[in-house]
């Protein structure tokens, strides 16, 4: 059963990782003719496109997308339940769904970082990965970078950005239930 566990976790978290990006995409005006932006695009269209038709966009906000990452987060925690035999309750599995998917964007969120200074100590040059990375990111790190004072050259913005990140993690898993555990 652990194992079956495991991988039905993990395929829904990829995947709910992936229609997080989405939005994020969307939120941030990213590039969406760069190769990393078209995946995403082509691997959430078919569920995205319908679910468009009846639900529309509200401004810039893509309701049908967030949609689509709370249902992800409902399927995989209803198989789950349905793996250990446990009962489903629909209002905490809907709590879990909320708290889920805000857990896992400040999770990407946290990995994308890690990913872009490492990328930023061994690339050579522009890759499309780096370019949407930086889209993404870049909006969270430049009022961190305009508050510290000049390192000589080091950017030490993203180092503060994840230690913000582990700072919220730890204060929200203390008052918010299931944070600890989703």
């Amino acid at each position: 059963m652990n194992a079956l566990s495991f991988l039905v976790s993990t395929i829904f978290d990829l995947y709910l990782m992936v229609v997080i990006i989405r939005i994020w995409l969307q939120l941030a005006k990213a590039d969406f003719y760069n190769p990393f932006s078209q995946f995403i695009v082509k691997a959430t269209h078919p569920i995205v496109a319908p679910l468009r038709r009846v639900l529309p966009s509200l401004g810039g906000f893509d309701t049908a997308s967030v949609l689509l990452a709370l249902m992800v987060v409902i399927a995989k925690f209803v198989i789950l339940s349905l793996i250990a035999g446990a009962s489903i309750n629909i209002m905490t599995i809907l709590l879990i769904a909320v708290v889920s998917v805000f857990k896992q964007a400040g999770v990407l969120l946290f990995w994308m970082l890690i990913i872009r200074a490492i990328l930023s100590w061994v690339s050579q040059g522009h890759n499309p990965i780096e370019m949407v990375m930086g889209q993404l990111t870049e909006p969270l790190l430049s009022p961190i970078r305009r508050m510290l004072p000049s390192m000589g050259g080091l950017d030490l913005s993203l180092l503060v950005m994840m230690i913000i990140l582990n700072f919220v993690n730890i204060l929200l898993a203390q008052y918010i239930p299931f944070w600890a555990n989703v």
